[in-house]
């Protein structure tokens, strides 16, 4: 029985893998056709962890993640995608039906499930949405959104946005954030205790034609100092994609969005 429960949980994770592997633009889209859905956004409220979708750690594509321990405290800057018809109706990591209709999104390394607020940092629109799934396994995206979501962040036509994805539980007393959008992000490449290690890969970047970079030092709350070298300012997910495309070329880890 423990044999074929791992079996299927495996299934479901290659299902997912596969789906975003392979998913392109064309072949994925909003509803279709008959009538849409109306579901009210989420509420964070006490939950039990899922029985499917919490493997940990998990491999996907040739590459090991590590769920999170607790999702309190996480709060993450970057690229956003979404999801829809294609695999309306299908089974979630969780084993949830996918409903693009629904307030729901993929996230590679949150505890399932977790209410998180996503904000899009060009519009400074906001939505809550439930983690129930697994993914979005791309360089640089950090959530999948579902259709309705995407489509209340602005983004369904774009495809992509710069977001803020936060925890949210049910002692929060936050308000919901009205930041000001943004027009440019940075791609951090490395961080490094000793500066001279920074210099070293600053002047790698340039021999290879990427001269738009800075070091920032900042102090650790250790107190140790720490230089912090980030590609940029970048003004579009295309920019990063490519950006980031050239930097794991290179042999480097995938780099993470910082904003101002």
């Amino acid at each position: 029985m423990r044999t074929l429960l791992f079996l299927l949980a495996l299934l479901w994770l290659t299902a997912c893998s596969h789906r975003d592997a392979h998913r392109r633009p064309a072949q994925d889209g909003p509803p279709r056709s008959g009538p849409e859905r109306s579901y009210a956004e989420p509420q964070p409220i006490d939950e039990p962890p899922a029985r499917y979708g919490n493997k940990n750690p998990y491999t996907v594509l040739g590459r090991t993640y590590h769920l999170l321990p607790t999702a309190r405290g996480y709060r993450e800057t970057g690229i956003a995608s979404w999801y829809g018809s294609k695999f309306h109706g299908q089974l979630t990591s969780s084993r949830e039906v996918y409903d693009m209709h629904a307030f729901t999104a993929a996230h590679k390394t949150l505890p399932i499930p977790t209410v998180v607020r996503v904000t899009n940092l060009e519009n400074g629109r906001s939505v809550r949405v439930r983690v129930n799934d697994r993914g979005p396994f791309h360089d640089n995206r950090i959530i999948d959104l579902s259709w309705a979501a995407a489509r209340k962040l602005g983004m369904t036509q774009k495809g992509t946005a710069l977001v803020r994805v936060e925890a949210l539980f049910p002692d929060d007393d936050r308000l919901p954030e009205k930041p000001a959008g943004t027009d440019h992000f940075w791609l951090q490449v490395g961080a490094f205790s000793l500066k001279h290690n920074a210099r070293a890969l600053q002047k790698r970047l340039a021999d290879a034609g990427m001269r738009k970079t800075r070091l920032q030092k900042a102090k650790l709350s250790s107190g140790q100092s720490v230089y912090r070298l980030q590609l940029g300012p970048l003004r579009t997910v295309d920019e990063a994609d490519r950006f980031t495309r050239r930097l794991l070329d290179m042999g480097l880890e995938p780099p993470h969005i910082v904003t101002e």
